[in-house]
């Protein structure tokens, strides 16, 4: 029988965690978690709610960042950001992932750390955000990149937590975009965040682009974004540019489309992100 210990802070909550090493996780959102039967996985002995600690709850617009508590919902993180254009590819991903009914449960870091999730729609958009994670353990804490945090998450050391997601102020502009098969609550085959610094002439100054649901984790399209830096932002000019690079590409196979779809279709949800910047200006 699986047993529920109830934190009331963070200290509290990595405390347990620790104690109870590979036999506990935290819980949050749930919405991972309780399909973990239908991935033929089997539930932990112990989980942590994180439900009633309230700086986990917390949503901040600080001077140089955005902090973001592991528990804040899609649906509150959407609302929150609502009025703040700066962030608005982090803004359209929380409000469209999924289904109304999951966006008011799902929180980032479930979302984050639902490893073998690939079309999770926060990742890539913290990615292209440049976001940190905030990791608290016994006795310290720590700040790693989103990137970096992808390539630990499955082995990250009892007692071990997201505390809080930080995302840059910056005078990018953002879009996200996403391509479903059918209706809006299906996972999207195709993910698209896409951040760009503007001269006063409308070039590309720098530019950070990352996918997600390509591949098998989300991550950083370096090779077009260098191809964008010193060009205007013309849509047709940039879904030809992501066409060329998309050949460095590995779309995963999956039920609801194959591997090579992906990839075709990518370089036109680009230029839809592309259209949604222009439009911004």
């Amino acid at each position: 029988m699986n047993s529920l210990h109830v934190a009331t802070s963070v200290a509290d909550a990595i405390a347990a965690l620790a104690d109870r090493g590979d036999g506990g996780a935290p819980l949050a959102g749930a919405t991972w978690i309780m399909r973990a039967p239908i991935r033929k996985e089997q539930h932990p002995r112990s989980y942590v709610a994180l439900a009633k600690i309230d700086e986990l709850q917390r949503v901040e617009l600080l001077h140089d960042y955005l902090s973001i508590g592991a528990c804040v919902t899609h649906a509150r993180l959407a609302a929150a950001l609502a009025p703040l254009p700066e962030f608005r590819a982090l803004a359209v991903a929380a409000g469209s992932s999924a289904n109304p009914a999951i966006r008011q449960m799902a929180t980032i870091g479930g979302n984050l750390c639902a490893a073998g999730f690939a079309a999770a729609d926060l990742v890539p958009a913290l990615i292209c955000l440049d976001a940190q994670i905030e990791l608290a353990m016994p006795g310290e804490s720590t700040r790693v990149s989103v990137e970096a945090f992808l390539t630990m998450r499955t082995d990250l050391p009892h007692g071990c937590l997201v505390r809080r997601v930080m995302v840059p102020r910056t005078t990018y502009r953002s879009d996200h975009v996403r391509l479903t098969l059918r209706k809006g609550g299906d996972y999207p085959v195709v993910i698209v965040s896409l951040a760009a610094e503007l001269g006063s002439t409308g070039v590309v100054k720098s530019a950070r682009v990352a996918i997600g649901s390509v591949e098998t984790t989300a991550r950083r399209w370096e090779k077009f974004e260098r191809l964008l830096i010193g060009h205007p932002l013309d849509p047709a000019d940039v879904t030809e540019k992501a066409t060329l690079c998309a050949d460095e590409l590995h779309g995963r196979e999956g039920v609801e489309a194959p591997g090579w779809y992906r990839i075709k279709v990518l370089p036109s949800l680009v230029g839809r992100a592309v259209r949604n910047i222009r439009g911004q200006c």
